[in-house]
Formats: structure tokens, sequence, C-alpha cells
């Protein structure tokens, strides 16, 4: 039987991500978000929200760390992780968490101030941004940047 092991989320960031690095210099990103439900029953407007811890890897953390703050709206895809370690008080902890392996920019509410559709991949490395600002492509170099104008891709 085939497994399969995929989250996709779009909410806010509750607080400003922890950026930190491994001793092998490899950026590592802390953050968490808020995922809002909306529905109505026997006429009544419910909400619940549900709140969710993320860690990125790499260049999409140092991307992440330097767009998006808290309050930044982000569309997140990934995979869920399980972690368990031992508590200093000598109990068993576990958590489970979003390992994020994609992700978009969406809204204005980033740090950068721009607004437009922007994301990292697997391969990291690159980042897009849209309104018809510069574009530097993951395999493009250092400083190899093109005017791409997101409004005229038809879907």
């Amino acid at each position: 039987m085939a497994n399969y092991n995929k989250v996709i989320l779009l909410g806010n960031l509750t607080r400003d991500i922890e950026l930190r690095h491994t001793q092998s210099g490899m950026a590592l990103a802390k953050f968490g978000m808020a995922i809002n439900r909306k529905w109505s029953q026997n006429g009544e407007q419910k909400e619940s929200t549900c709140f969710v811890d993320l860690t990125a890897w790499g260049r999409q953390a140092e991307v992440l760390s330097q767009y998006v703050k808290k309050g930044s709206q982000l569309f997140v895809d990934g995979r869920l992780e399980y972690s368990t370690w031992e508590a200093e008080g000598g109990g068993k902890r576990s958590k489970l968490e979003v390992v994020v392996e994609n992700f978009q920019f969406v809204g204005s509410g980033r740090a950068g101030g721009s607004s437009g559709g922007g994301g990292g991949g697997d391969e990291g490395g690159g980042e897009r941004r849209g309104g018809g600002r510069k574009s530097q492509a993951a395999g493009g170099g250092e400083g190899q940047a093109e005017n791409v104008d997101y409004g005229d891709i038809p879907f």
C-alpha cells in the first residue's frame, strides 16, 4: 500500500520567524501559523482557529525570514513530521509539525512591502515577486534578473 504525506495551508504567521543556523551553517526557520475556518450551523456563523508549528530549511528559511513577519499571509505546502524527545524532568514529549517543502507569498503583508506572489521550492536559491518587479530564477546565478509582468499569464 502506498503512503502519502502532504499538507497544504493558507494562513497568517502568529509570530516573527526565528532564524537559526546549524553547526554546519544550514539555515533553520521556526514559525507558527494560524489557519481560520468559518462555517454556518443552524443559521449561526461559527469560527475556529487551528495553530500549526512549521519548520523551513536552507534558502527557503532565509527567504522567509527576510520577507514575512507576524501577521503576514502565507501559502505553504509541506509534510507532517512527528518528533519525540525527553524533557528535562525525565518525561517524554512529542510534537507534530509541518516541514515546508514549498511556499507562496500572498497579499501585501510582507516585511518587504511589495505586493504580488513569490515563493521558494525544494531547489531554493531563487525568489519570484509579482507586480512587474524583477525576477531571479533558481538557476540564473547572481545578478541575472529580468523584468517579468505576471499579469500577462493567462492562468
